[in-house]
């Protein structure tokens, strides 16, 4: 079981903000879900994804550039949403990331400990 899901587009965040909230968040002994694989495109979400999802007490969603072009972001996105609808129970952490944001490490580790922060 998860405490924490992360839904972002890997093209656009994984290697900076993404990896920078999911060590800020790992440091206060918080299991998070992130997926590791590169998804094809027509790729279907896969059970362990869902599974995670119904599992988890936060959602994190990383709104980027490329974020909504992507169906399997999209199909996450919806049952993130269908969960919070029919459990109640979640919360649901959305973070603009875009393209007028400074892209730099620095910028995206402070702004990752911030959200880690918040979140829990």
């Amino acid at each position: 079981m998860y405490d924490v899901f992360l839904s972002f587009r890997g093209e656009d965040t994984r290697d900076s903000f993404v990896s920078h909230l999911y060590n800020d968040l790992d440091r206060k002994n918080i299991h998070i879900f992130k997926d590791n694989e590169k998804v094809g495109r027509g790729d279907e979400i896969s059970g362990a994804l869902l599974t995670a999802i119904e599992g988890v007490r936060v959602s994190v969603i990383v709104f980027s550039k490329h974020y909504a072009s992507s169906r399997w972001c999209l199909d996450q996105l919806v049952k993130i949403m269908d969960c919070k609808k029919l459990n109640g129970h979640n919360f649901v952490f959305p973070i603009r990331r875009d393209s007028n944001m400074l892209p730099s490490t620095s910028s995206s580790s402070s702004s990752a400990a911030a959200a880690a922060n918040m979140i829990m």
